[in-house]
Formats: structure tokens, C-alpha cells, sequence
């Protein structure tokens, strides 16, 4: 895959998965993402937003370990971890990174414990993170990403609350946030967590729209 800088361990899996080239989404975002700046990222169903967030959460973390999680992802349901998951460890199997998801259905105790004995990522859905986060004494000093995937069905769930608490708990974090729609929720979720972020709005064609630079030739 064509990515500027690309870690080599995250390239090999890329193209034994039959990833060899990277699509609109990948390209646009990539540099701006590995910068380290907030983003809020808009684009439509099936564009690569989950492969996108876990490209990037290897490309940043690959290389070192800790015990504490260094990534904190955010997602709808156990469906969505799982599959999550399943791409970390494809996409992530020449790495040492620790992988974990939890969901309502998990063992609560269970869940805390292994957290404690050191993962990377740790993926989950708004409720479980948020009781987990409530009841342990994590070390969110770690973190460098903080990202909400599919966050319109999240955010109608009435799930911000959640999110924008953990997000309070953490002094400095990169925080993104993907979503197939630019809503008044997501609006209202990056003025609260975020700082300055880039925004990429994508079209159907996967081309980023230039929206702000119209406006800008009109003044």
C-alpha cells in the first residue's frame, strides 16, 4: 500500500490481505492522521472507515508496548468489536500490539483484570468503556488516540455523555471521530472534545469535498 512513511511490519500484513493499494479515504487522511491532530472525518458506507482507524492505530503504536492503552476506540456494538478485532489481528499480526474489546455481554471483572495486565487497544462499546473507566484506575496518561467510529448511530443512542466524559479524563489525546454524516450531534461532540480539528468531507465518488475553499473564493 502506497502510504508516505508506512511501517513496514503494518505493509507486509497490508498485502498478504490483498491491500496493495490505498483508496480515497486512506490517501486523504493519512498524513494528517499520523500528524497527530484531531479530525473529524465524514464518508459514506462501505468507503474504508474501519480499515482507515485500524491502519492508522498500527502505523502509531507499532514498535513499542506498554501496559496501559495506548488507543481507546469507541463503537456501536459487540458486532462492531468483533469485527474490529478481527481486523486488528489480521492487519496487526507482524506486531507485538495487545488487542482487546469489551461489550455489555463480557464479564465485568474478567474484563477490568486483563485490561490491568497491559493491552494496546482497547475497543468497546459507549457503556462498557464508560463503566470500566468508572470503576478502575487506568492510566489514561498513555493514550495518544481517542476515536469514535460510526458516531451518528452512537450519538443517537444519546451515548455523547459517556464519550465526552471519559474524553474529559484525559489530558492530552488525539481525538477522531468518523461518521457517515455530518450531524448537530457530531457538531456538538467535536466543540466539546476537540481542538481545532481538521474536518475531511467526503463525497460519494470518495473525493473530498472543498466546501471551505468555495467559500473562501466567494469572499
Amino acid at each position: 500500500m502506497k502510504l508516505k512513511k508506512i511501517n513496514e511490519k503494518l505493509q507486509d500484513a497490508l498485502i498478504e490481505n490483498g491491500l496493495t493499494e490505498a483508496n480515497a479515504l486512506q490517501l486523504e487522511t493519512f498524513s494528517t492522521i499520523k500528524s497527530g491532530a484531531d479530525c473529524v472525518i465524514i464518508s459514506p458506507k462501505g468507503s474504508g472507515k474501519t480499515t482507515t482507524i485500524v491502519l492508522n492505530v498500527i502505523q502509531q503504536l507499532a514498535g513499542q508496548t506498554e501496559e496501559s492503552p495506548r488507543a481507546l476506540i469507541f463503537v456501536e456494538d459487540k458486532a462492531k468489536v468483533l469485527e474490529m478485532v478481527e481486523l486488528f489481528n489480521k492487519y496487526g499480526k507482524y506486531t507485538d500490539l495487545e488487542i482487546y474489546g469489551v461489550n455489555e455481554k463480557g464479564d465485568m471483572d474478567y474484563d477490568k483484570n486483563y485490561v490491568s495486565t497491559g493491552v494496546d487497544v482497547l475497543i468497546g462499546t459507549p457503556t462498557k468503556l464508560n463503566d470500566m473507566f468508572s470503576t478502575a484506575g487506568y492510566n489514561v496518561n498513555r493514550l495518544k488516540m481517542f476515536i469514535v467510529d460510526d458516531a451518528d448511530p452512537i450519538l443517537k443512542l444519546r451515548h455523547d455523555p459517556k464519550i465526552t466524559r471519559i474524553s474529559n479524563s484525559i489530558a492530552k489525546v488525539q481525538r477522531i471521530i468518523f461518521s457517515e454524516a455530518l450531524t448537530e450531534r457530531i457538531e456538538i461532540l467535536a466543540d466539546k472534545i476537540m481542538v481545532e480539528p481538521y474536518l475531511f468531507d467526503m463525497d460519494e465518488d470518495g473525493e473530498e469535498l472543498d466546501e471551505e475553499d468555495d467559500d473562501i473564493e466567494e469572499e
